[in-house]
């Protein structure tokens, strides 16, 4: 018996969860619980009894998103409408990831989980209906909205800004886009003990929260701080340029405003991600190693 199945082997958040080196924990590749394959699902269930399931799998390219809509809305509402279809008839708890693209951005303060939603395109849209998917039939069910994650662990925010200061020395970088960025580990040892909440026998709030790593800062600030820890480790390093997010189109909008309020968790789980600047010193040091690796 597994007392937490991961869906999700080689995304960032399923490979966190595997780099804490839990024994009874596993991460289901798409070769074992495929979202886009409900059988698969059901068999892996059956298989590892799980006593909670937590949804790391999903379709997170925001931008090409807005010209691939049918399979991002079939990772990230059929799947985990299946998936919750499953543990509800299993009697399985299930903790399901979202997004701060469920919100438009306008509030000028952090987001509640009850505030209004209003997606700003074809991502944000199915990530809100698989949230409401999976609460319609999955009572037992825990939506965790996150932000901004990072870590050494696949391509993010971080990598980009690495990578890109290896061939040019200004970059341009959104700056009113604000964010609470969340490193990746930190996140899943919490996604843990919020599991471990949700297995104790009196346990009844079941809903959406929030969690995202603690501090708030602008893309552009973001960058020029990624360079300075890389500057510590003699890594590439950039001059950053803050321009309006008007001035750089992308394909979808992302929210200006994507600070989560976390007061709900911290209540409920007593549960709280440290500063993110810690985990950006560790994810540059390791980044900066492997591109010396020969």
């Amino acid at each position: 018996m597994t007392r937490i199945l991961v869906i999700g082997k080689s995304g960032q958040m399923a490979q966190a969860f595997a780099g804490l080196g839990i024994d009874d924990l596993y991460c289901a590749g798409r070769d074992e619980a495929d979202l886009l394959d409900p059988q698969s699902l059901e068999k892996a269930l059956k298989y590892h009894r799980p006593k909670i399931i937590i949804n790391a799998g999903a379709y997170t390219a925001v931008d090409r998103a807005e010209s691939e809509p049918d399979i991002c809305r079939a990772l990230n509402v059929d799947g985990p409408r299946e998936l919750a279809g499953l543990c509800n008839a299993y009697g399985v708890p299930l903790i399901h990831l979202s997004t701060d693209c469920v919100f438009d951005g306008r509030k000028p303060t952090p987001y509640l989980p009850s505030d209004v939603t209003c997606p700003m395109g074809v991502y944000g849209q199915s990530k809100l209906d698989g949230e409401e998917a999976v609460r319609s039939v999955a009572a037992r069910s825990i939506i965790v909205r996150v932000s901004w994650i990072f870590s050494h662990l696949a391509s993010n925010f971080v990598t980009t800004m690495l990578g890109l200061a290896g061939s040019r020395e200004s970059i341009s970088v959104v700056n009113d886009q604000f964010g609470c960025p969340t490193y990746a580990p930190a996140l899943a040892e919490a996604l843990v003990t919020i599991s471990d909440c949700a297995l104790t026998a009196d346990f009844q709030d079941w809903g959406i929260y929030h969690l995202a790593g603690a501090g708030e800062i602008d893309r552009a600030s973001m960058a020029r701080l990624i360079f300075e820890v890389s500057a510590r480790h003699d890594g590439p390093c950039a001059e950053v340029s803050g321009i309006p997010t008007r001035a750089y189109p992308t394909p979808a909008q992302r929210p200006l405003n994507a600070r989560l309020d976390m007061s709900d968790t911290e209540r409920v789980f007593s549960v709280s991600l440290p500063d993110w600047r810690l985990g950006l010193e560790e994810t540059v040091r390791v980044l900066i190693e492997e591109f010396d690796t020969p």
